[in-house]
């Protein structure tokens, strides 16, 4: 008598590779999903999270901002800082894309802009352009990509701690900043006590703590993220509630978006002539790519209340990084993706 035939197993899902990657990059649960209903919810309550609000948003997001800039201290390790200075030529390139390229590029385009709309944009691009690379996601898609990653971990690192000098100086030379009522003293102080202090604090104490903000790093990437929707939600409150984007259409947005695009593909296209030109190996070239085409919503947000806490416009100043962010990390998962293929191959063969 014949055995009876067990039912075919169906093959298991797969998830997307695509969907995988923006996954491995932390930022594809809730994040940007979170980041788009902080908007939503800021327009239809727009007097909940505006300066007429009863609720202490500015104490609460000071000390969220301090907290975050203390934590990434935590896990900064100066060993770690020491060894990544030997490939100083990688560094250089990257730092030079992040904070000269990147501005040079926004001012030159910057007679494209006319009139008070366009100059508004403008100087949101701008404001764009001059922030530190990411961290997280850079590493990501270095890793992914097969790429130099201890040079990646490096130079996120670095362009952190350089934006907290840098991007205040390239605002303060073409952006009308202000701290307190314009003095720049306000700003030095608020930039002290909210950015470098805790991040000097936070250095000092890693070889005590390091070991359990890396333990727990996931637990302070949420918390990070939490105070980034906060500040989202505050700077967009406001505002709406001051009619900041009457004047601007559905199709300013959309233009908007596709200039993004083509500032990524630009600078990335820039970042991979350089590195050929300048001989580098496959690995340092993938680092130079995805560290130097990136920047970072952490700082920038952080950075737009330190630097324009008194203007109303902080929402419109945060949109173009809002867009810039969904499409670096969409983008730049595709090409690791297939660079991280074409390493596989080349290894086999």
């Amino acid at each position: 008598m014949s055995q009876p035939t067990s039912p075919p197993t169906l093959p298991a899902p797969t998830e997307n590779r695509f969907v995988a990657l923006l996954r491995r990059a932390g930022l594809l649960d809730w994040f940007l999903l979170g980041l788009m209903g902080a908007v939503v919810l800021a327009y239809l309550i727009p007097g909940v999270g505006s300066k007429a609000s009863p609720i202490p948003w500015k104490a609460i997001t000071t000390a969220g901002v301090a907290l975050i800039f203390f934590f990434y201290g935590l896990r900064l390790s100066l060993d770690k800082l020491k060894a990544g200075l030997r490939n100083w030529r990688l560094h250089v390139v990257v730092q030079l894309i992040t904070f000269v390229a990147f501005p040079v590029l926004a001012l030159v385009v910057r007679p494209l802009f006319a009139g008070l709309k366009g100059e508004q944009l403008w100087q949101s691009i701008f404001f764009l352009c001059t922030l530190p690379s990411t961290v997280s996601t850079s590493v990501v898609m270095v890793s992914i990509a097969r790429g130099n990653l201890p040079a990646a971990i490096f130079n996120a690192s670095i362009s952190s701690l350089l934006g907290i000098l840098l991007t205040p100086l390239w605002t303060s030379l073409f952006l009308h900043t202000s701290a307190d009522g314009g003095h720049l003293w306000g700003l030095a102080t608020s930039l002290i006590w909210q950015v470098i202090l805790p991040v000097v604090a936070g250095v000092l104490l890693n070889r005590r703590f390091g070991a359990f903000a890396e333990q727990h790093k996931g637990t302070l990437r949420i918390s990070d993220q939490v105070v980034i929707l906060l500040i989202v939600f505050t700077a967009f409150c406001e505002s709406f509630a001051e009619g900041v984007f009457r004047s601007f259409a559905a199709r300013d947005i959309v233009l908007l978006g596709l200039g993004m695009v083509g500032l990524y593909l630009a600078i990335f296209g820039l970042v991979w002539g350089l590195s050929r030109l300048l001989g580098f190996s496959r690995e340092d070239r993938i680092t130079a790519l995805f560290c130097g085409s990136k920047k970072s919503l952490v700082h920038g947000s952080v950075m737009a209340s330190l630097l324009f806490p008194a203007t109303a416009a902080t929402g419109l100043l945060l949109l173009p990084l809002m867009l810039y962010h969904a499409l670096q990390i969409m983008l730049a998962s595709m090409m690791a993706q297939r660079m991280g293929r074409e390493a596989a191959v080349s290894v086999a063969v």
